[in-house]
């Protein structure tokens, strides 16, 4: 991307969001027309293709603190034709020198400043353009609750920027190639006076990419960049959680001049379980008891995620609520280890007691009639 795209290039109003937009609104806002734009739900439309090129962008620079900072720095001093000279003696010399090297020194390394806006956006000196790391893309995928459990090998398709196919980066059409251009010679960029100062900036004749095309390709229009659709197959480690967010380096766009691709940013979703719940790395499940056997203890037997049933050791008087744990049968860890199966006891109440059952039970509530378990309650509530 040419200085220029920084400076003339509104990516907020791209976006639609307003220049104090938090980097979660900006996030919010992508994510909503990236998905209202994408080429795969608009074929054949190029127009959506385009919006969406213009997105990604956009949300390339606002999404990155370090760019979205050069970027806001770069257009508050360009917004009204250029950083001027001030106070007395401006321009009172017959010298100059480069913009760049007259604050790269005034700061640390730590802290950054003008000197780096300008030596980053507009390769100050007349060097060639630096290599450029590619956009980081993000994706969603939704996986069923043992997937997210054991782990899952997905395939994502991901449509990015990528040098054209046809031109191979070049942007001419196919049997020629693009000139030098007279006016930087090259370099991408040129010096302009503002009074004592010299500024370095993209040449505005080739928009700082150092070449003419004089016959542009007919897919890309001469940009040397085209939308490429690709599925890969992508790993989702063991254990991961819904709306958790995964890093996968180097998957994401290619990078320009032989940058660095970006990252791949995928985030899960996980779809509930009929039995099972989730608490961290441990695994959630309802067992329902008897009164039987919650008054007299006893051995249930407990279903687990994708494993044979475990047998659990039920206490005399478990009260309605109780949790009991079976060790490693919950979640896998990124240690390899798993997490607990915490197994709570439901007691079931029988709607309809006949026969032997409700004579066992008339002759239960006589025998604990002295019983009132409601008797402490009531002491405490005097006591208040």
């Amino acid at each position: 991307m040419s200085g220029k795209d920084y400076v003339e290039k509104d990516y907020y109003k791209v976006l639609g969001v307003p220049k104090d937009a938090t980097a979660a609104e900006i996030k919010k806002t992508y994510r909503k027309l990236a998905r209202e734009f994408h080429p795969d739900a608009n074929k054949g439309d190029s127009k959506a293709e385009d919006r969406f090129k213009d997105i990604s962008e956009a949300y390339d620079v606002l999404s990155d603190e370090k760019r979205r900072k050069e970027y806001d720095e770069a257009r508050s001093l360009f917004a009204n034709g250029g950083f001027r000279a001030g106070g007395p003696g401006a321009g009172a010399g017959n010298y100059s020198f480069d913009f760049g090297d007259l604050f790269s020194g005034s700061q640390s390394a730590n802290t950054g400043g003008l000197g780096d806006v300008f030596g980053g956006l507009f390769n100050r000196g007349g060097r060639q353009a630096q290599p450029r790391r590619g956009a980081d893309v993000e994706t969603e995928v939704t996986l069923a609750f043992e997937e997210a459990v054991d782990g899952a090998t997905v395939p994502l398709r991901m449509t990015s920027q990528a040098p054209c196919r046809s031109c191979n980066g070049t942007g001419a059409r196919t049997g020629t190639t693009p000139r030098v251009c007279p006016t930087c010679v090259g370099a991408g960029t040129v010096s302009r006076g503002q009074g004592a100062f010299a500024l370095s900036e993209p040449c505005k004749d080739c928009r700082g990419r150092g070449m003419i095309v004089d016959d542009p390709c007919n897919d890309c229009h001469g940009s040397g960049r085209a939308s490429s659709a690709h599925t890969m197959q992508v790993r989702i480690p063991a254990g991961v959680q819904d709306a958790q967010r995964i890093r996968l380096k180097g998957k994401g766009a290619q990078g320009e001049r032989g940058g660095q691709p970006g990252d791949l940013y995928v985030t899960v979703h996980v779809d509930p379980h009929p039995v099972f719940g989730r608490k961290g790395d441990n695994l959630t499940v309802t067992v329902p008891v008897t009164f039987p056997e919650a008054a007299l203890g006893g051995t249930i037997e407990v279903p687990t995620l994708n494993g044979p049933a475990v047998k659990l050791k039920l206490p005399p008087g478990s009260a309605n609520g109780l949790t009991m744990r079976a060790r490693g049968k919950g979640a896998t860890r990124k240690d390899g280890t798993r997490g607990d199966l915490l197994v709570t006891v439901e007691v079931v109440v029988p709607q309809h007691v006949t026969g032997d059952a409700l004579n066992a039970l008339e002759q239960y509530r006589e025998a604990t009639a002295s019983d009132d378990p409601r008797a402490a309650l009531f002491r405490a509530a005097k006591g208040a």
